[in-house]
Parts: structure tokens; sequence; C-alpha cells
């Protein structure tokens, strides 16, 4: 038992090179310098520097709580990420229905003279009182008449300018007195019925030396159901307006339309000394508000709004083969920036070959499209108030 000491105290004793050379270690095949012990490769690692329950699982056995919000954050922008993704795909997929969709109709053709392409960008907007796809009860209804063929009822022009400016929509009277091509002189209206959306547009671009980028043309039915896909537009109307023809019995104020009521209100001339003049003020004034509420969110972000429109409006519209559904989304976002309203400024109303006429004035009449053509602001004293 007592020999027992003196062999531990030896080795204790032992010679310190020696034991040295032992405390050097070897880390994993390689030669470790240094005197400290090695440590062993454990999930306590470093627990001396950290306080205690420091990187240690909670006692319900969940992640580290300073895991837990990095991994949340994480996980919020995947989802982000996913929803982003799927908007573009729906986005993408919308844009391509509607495109295979549209309806269009030859209409804009190259000939000797036509005006050279001017700054900014120009629609020719044609409504027709086509009955296309009106049953006899919706006729009735609506008080549309059982005409056939179709007939140009309302046609504005529309300049969205390249650059900053507010777009300017020139009501186009279709009693107005121009020349046409082949046919002498008439009323516009007559150049649709002469040779249709090639011939209006033709003559057109001569009277204004506007060369049209884009055409638009809509009929009654397809007026009726972009006005009730959109849930109706709210119309301030002037006075007290009663017209069995048209179908309607409006009071003066403020008032939500539906499809049925509003056609009524564009085609009425139950009002004003000069009936086809006021005719035009409402048919601005109705077309920009109906633009302008379709190109809304709250058109636009609800599919049960936005859905119904897109077919409504791509069974009823008709454009060149040159306009596609970007073009369709640059008119809505022009007409919601509440566009200058105007008409062609006025000069006689004349009775020719026993038909009441309109005709320009024709000086100012050119300094309006002169400043469109070119561009420019148009010049407030040629405005229609």
């Amino acid at each position: 038992m007592l020999e027992a000491y003196p062999q531990r105290s030896e080795a204790a004793g032992a010679d310190p090179a020696a034991g040295s050379a032992r405390g050097r270690s070897r880390v994993y095949g390689k030669p470790r310098s240094g005197e400290a012990p090695v440590r062993p490769l454990s999930s306590v690692r470093g627990a001396e520097t950290q306080s205690p329950g420091a990187g240690r699982r909670g006692g319900d056995g969940g992640e580290p709580k300073a895991r837990r919000p990095r991994r949340t954050g994480r996980m919020v922008v995947r989802i982000l990420v996913i929803l982003l993704v799927v908007l573009i795909l729906l986005g993408l997929g919308g844009f391509f229905w509607i495109n295979s969709r549209i309806v269009t109709v030859d209409s804009l053709t190259d000939y000797d003279g036509r005006p050279a392409a001017t700054p900014g960008e120009d629609w020719l907007l044609v409504g027709s009182d086509s009955r296309a796809g009106l049953s006899a009860a919706q006729r009735r209804k609506l008080a549309t008449g059982r005409a056939v063929g179709k007939r140009t009822d309302t046609m504005m022009l529309l300049h969205i300018p390249s650059g900053s400016g507010k777009p300017t929509l020139v009501s186009l009277p279709r009693d107005s007195y121009v020349p046409i091509d082949g046919h002498g002189s008439d009323k516009l209206n007559a150049a649709y019925a002469f040779g249709g959306p090639k011939l209006l547009a033709k003559t057109i671009e001569k009277v204004t030396d506007i060369r049209i980028d884009h055409y638009m043309e809509i009929g009654f039915g397809g007026f009726v159901g972009i006005v009730d896909a959109i849930g109706g537009v709210n119309i301030c109307v002037k006075q007290n307006i009663k017209d069995p023809k048209a179908g309607i019995d409006l009071k003066k104020g403020c008032q939500d339309m539906d499809g049925g009521t509003a056609l009524g209100y564009v085609r009425t001339r139950a009002t004003g000394a000069i009936p086809d003049f006021e005719r035009t003020q409402r048919q601005r004034q109705f077309f920009a508000a109906v633009v302008k509420k379709a190109a809304g969110p709250g058109v636009l972000a609800n599919p049960f709004r936005s859905v119904p429109l897109a077919m409504s409006a791509t069974d009823s519209v008709a454009v060149d083969p040159g306009t596609g559904a970007f073009d369709l989304l640059s008119l809505g976002l022009a007409m919601s920036d509440d566009p200058i309203a105007t008409a062609v400024p006025i000069g006689s109303l004349p009775t020719i070959n026993g038909a009441s006429v309109v005709k320009w004035d024709t000086q100012r009449a050119l300094r309006l499209f002169k400043a469109l053509a070119e561009d420019k602001p148009v010049p407030k004293d040629v405005l229609a108030k």
C-alpha cells in the first residue's frame, strides 16, 4: 500500500519534456499546436460564454427562440414570392385570353395623300346604332327601333399626348357637312353608310389632317352590356329629360344608371336648341365616366366585375387589326386621367338639300386640329363650353 505513493509521485514527477510530448495530440490526423486540452465537439460548445439557457430548446421542445423570427420572416417572403408569381401568371394568361377574343375590323388603310404620322396617339371612337345581338324583347325595352344595318350614332376623336399633358376628347357631330371621297359633300355619318369604317376613317383623316392610329367601334348591345358589367355608372343630369323614343324619364341630379337607361341618355334628342350638340356633350360625359370606372381598382381588382367586363367588351367591341389588349389598357388609363372634353367649333346650321346639317367654324376647327396634330395644348378660345 505504501509503495503505491512513490509510484504515483514518480509519475507526477516525470520528465516534463516527455509529458509535453505526450500532451501534443493529433487532431484529424494533423499535429495540433498549443498546450490546452482538446475540447469535445458537442452541442454545448461555447457554453462558457453563453448565459444560462441560451441556445437551448424551450421547455416545450420547440425551436430555439433566436431562430423563430428568422424562420417566420423567410416563410412570409416565400409566400409573397409565390403570390407574386401566381399574379404574374394570371395576368399573362388574362392578357393572352383577352387578345384571343378581340374582334377586328378593317378600318385604317393607306391611300395617296394620307396624313403623315403625328406625335402622340390618336383614336377614332365610333358608336354605331347596330341592333346586332339584341332580341325583339330587348329592342322594345331599350326603345332602339327595328332599323336594319348600322349607322354611326357617335364619333369622337381622342388624342393622347406623348408627354405628360392631359388627353383631349373631341366630339365630331354626325351631321357635320364634310367632303366624302366619291360622294361629294354630305353628313359625316353618311361616310360610314357609303363605305363602312374605312371610308369613315379616311374622311375624318382628310378633314382633320390627323393620322388615326387606332379605331374602336361598339354597337347598342355592347354598350348596354359593358355598363351593366361594371355595375352601372353615376351621371349628373342637368335637367329633367322625358323621351319615350329613347325610353327614359330622368330627373335632374346625379344618379346611377344601368345600361338601358344610359343608352337612352346618350341617344335622346329631346333637349337643347341644338339637339345634336347637346347630344355630343352627353356622349363625351358618359364615355369618360364609363371608361374611368372600368379602369378603376374597384373593377379591375374585382374578378366578379373585371371578368364580365372583359367578356362583354371583347364580344361587342371591334378594333383595327393593329390594336391589342395593351392598346386598350392605354385607352382606359388615358380616359381615367380626366381628359379635356370638347367638340368641333360650329359655324352655322344650314339646311342643304332638305336636310339640316352642321357646318364647322373652319378657322377655329383648323386651329383645334393643328394643335392636336402637333401634340400641343388646344387654344382655350377654340374649346367648346
